[in-house]
């Protein structure tokens, strides 16, 4: 994520725009918890070593912890969202934050059994179709936000299933469909 000055509230992360001081751009907002619980529930199918690409609120990263995996993995590249997690993670021994963008961080990575890849604003992001073939291990569960209501495989992965779930977001700028089609790729 580019360095924004984020407005964090237990309810959203915003950020007004620098060409527009008056425009407030939306990254999360708690009407995804929901989806975030679906996500977490897909990754810690066997309840092992679990990675995530991106904190944000912190809500799918509480419903990971609430399958008790064997290890979880997040990285964060933002400052106020870093500390944030840290904070977070206090007392969560299976718990690793690794600061960074995730593209100069692969050399701290392993492999994984779920992979969740949800990133904000990140020039990086259509690498990780060939990056998440290198962190997996056989039935590794690989899934993403996908912003778009509809089936979408930016990333490029062969056999993508999708389950569909009906939503209501408020208003905001990254989602604004009424139907969220949750994608899994499991690898062998």
């Amino acid at each position: 994520m580019r360095q924004q000055n984020l407005n964090i509230t237990d309810s959203q992360i915003t950020f007004n725009t620098t060409d527009n001081p008056t425009t407030i751009e939306y990254v999360m907002m708690d009407w995804e918890d929901n989806l975030m619980k679906k996500h977490a529930s897909v990754v810690c199918h066997n309840k092992g070593d679990v990675l995530e690409f991106g904190f944000g609120m912190g809500i799918s990263a509480t419903y990971i912890q609430k399958h008790k995996p064997k290890s979880h993995t997040i990285i964060e590249i933002h400052p106020q969202i870093i500390k944030k997690a840290k904070q977070w993670a206090l007392n969560k021994s299976n718990v690793k934050i690794i600061e960074g963008d995730w593209v100069k961080c692969l050399d701290q990575l392993g492999k994984y059994d779920g992979i969740f890849f949800d990133t904000y604003n990140d020039d990086n992001y259509l690498k990780f179709g060939e990056t998440a073939k290198t962190l997996t291990k056989p039935r590794t569960h690989v899934t993403w936000w996908n912003s778009l209501s509809k089936p979408d495989n930016v990333y490029g992965f062969e056999d993508v299933t999708y389950t569909k779930y009906n939503v209501n977001p408020p208003k905001n700028n990254y989602f604004m469909g009424k139907e969220y089609y949750l994608p899994l790729k499991t690898f062998s």
